[in-house]
């Protein structure tokens, strides 16, 4: 089986997946002890993720260990470059990257955001599935998953999980 691009990602019920200057507290709306929404299942078939910089800016100030220690991990930015121990700095095409990752061997291929670096996928159409979880919050205004400018792409739903949170977790399939 070839390797795909999945977006996972969270967004409010009215299509923010942050606030204004980035705050994404919303999120922990949905927070269950124990719970983690198949999280750790979807990171055992990916071997790569794909941030932009905003969203990699804000993993760091969590100050806590860097979470994909064991994954090679891209940050698609215009100003930096070079690598870093985590993370590899891309300011190149986006189909060149895809379909260099795509022509080797591996597993999925995870995006985790943000707005630019979705808009920049789906844009050139190289999103393979979206995984999206629906947080049951209006955020008003802020940063939206989906942005206004890339072309119609055909969708099919997959799968549905609702969970007791209040949290709903759509899976689709890029036609």
């Amino acid at each position: 089986m070839s390797r795909r691009v999945i977006l996972y990602i969270a967004m409010s019920l009215d299509g923010y997946i942050a606030k204004d200057e980035g705050n994404i507290d919303f999120l922990n709306k949905v927070d269950v002890p124990g719970e983690d929404y198949g999280y750790e299942d979807f990171q055992r078939n990916v071997d790569t993720v794909i941030w932009g910089r905003k969203t990699y800016d804000k993993l760091l100030s969590f100050n806590i260990p860097f979470p994909h220690k064991d994954k090679k991990c891209f940050v698609l930015s215009r100003n930096q470059k070079g690598k870093n121990e985590d993370v590899e700095f891309y300011g190149g095409g986006l189909k060149e990257l895809i379909s260099k990752l795509k022509s080797q061997k591996g597993m999925d291929i995870y995006c985790d955001g943000g707005g630019e670096a979705v808009f920049g996928l789906l844009k050139e159409k190289l999103i393979d599935r979206m995984i999206v979880s629906v947080i049951p919050y209006l955020v008003g205004k802020g940063v939206r998953l989906f942005k206004d400018g890339r072309p119609e792409q055909d969708i099919e739903l997959i799968k549905s999980v609702a969970y007791p949170s209040g949290l709903v977790q759509l899976w689709y399939e890029v036609k």
